[in-house]
């Protein structure tokens, strides 16, 4: 049975270094309560980094995020009024909310598939891509090493609107969260650039990853600031 969701949220935070520790203390806290919120089917409360090398040393400990897999819009309207967020918009200085629509997905994510199985469908806008992995410890520097020339040609990618790393855990678990202005600029740095059509082709001999997990989105709305997003661009489609 196919059990693509309809909607999956993306909350991001961005809190002032003073409350770097309480932040702290709630990725430790909230996991559990994440996942018990009315309506979550999947949740996952996340690092973030700067997006410019993707690797241990890119951590930005002011912004973090949550991932959500609702069962129904009605559930995800309740959200900001939830113990989890209303416990992150008190030490917020901004904050963003995506709201996306499951395109593709592939891999697992802890086991599950949180996104089913998208039956695809036209997209006429901004897309956000997700990959997330789990590293093999003996496979990480090899890993790291090759991120940086990935990471700069993602920098320059025509059409890229956002992008900054994310991760369960300092190391061993990360990923990446792109938004493009349309599919067609993704799949152009997807396949068509040299770097990137280099680090795929390594992926499989090299064995970087335990589990992998790779999904796009249609961008449906981005609520809130975007500059929270790291977002390279103004006067861009508005989703």
């Amino acid at each position: 049975m196919n059990t693509t969701p309809e909607l999956v949220t993306l909350h991001v935070w961005r809190v002032p270094r003073v409350a770097v520790g309480r932040a702290l203390a709630r990725m430790a806290r909230h996991p559990w309560q994440l996942r018990r919120t009315p309506g979550v089917r999947f949740g996952k409360l996340l690092g973030t980094g700067t997006g410019t090398g993707f690797g241990p040393g890119d951590a930005d400990l002011t912004r973090w995020a949550a991932l959500v897999v609702w069962d129904s819009p009605a559930a995800a309207a309740g959200f900001d009024a939830s113990p989890v967020g209303r416990s992150w918009a008190r030490i917020a200085q901004a904050s963003a909310r995506l709201e996306l629509r499951p395109v593709t997905s592939r891999g697992e994510w802890s086991g599950r598939r949180p996104f089913g199985e998208p039956a695809g469908g036209r997209v006429d806008g901004p897309v956000l891509a997700l990959t997330r992995a789990r590293l093999r410890p003996r496979r990480a520097l090899t890993f790291w090493r090759a991120v940086p020339p990935v990471a700069a040609a993602l920098h320059a990618a025509p059409g890229l609107l956002a992008r900054f790393g994310v991760g369960e855990a300092p190391l061993g678990w990360q990923g990446t969260v792109s938004v493009w202005r349309d599919p067609m600029d993704l799949v152009a740095f997807a396949y068509r650039h040299p770097e990137h059509r280099a680090a795929i082709t390594r992926t499989p001999t090299e064995g970087w990853y335990a589990e992998e997990l790779f999904a796009r989105f249609e961008v449906r709305a981005v609520v809130g600031d975007r500059s929270v997003l790291g977002w390279v661009a103004d006067g861009d489609p508005q989703p």
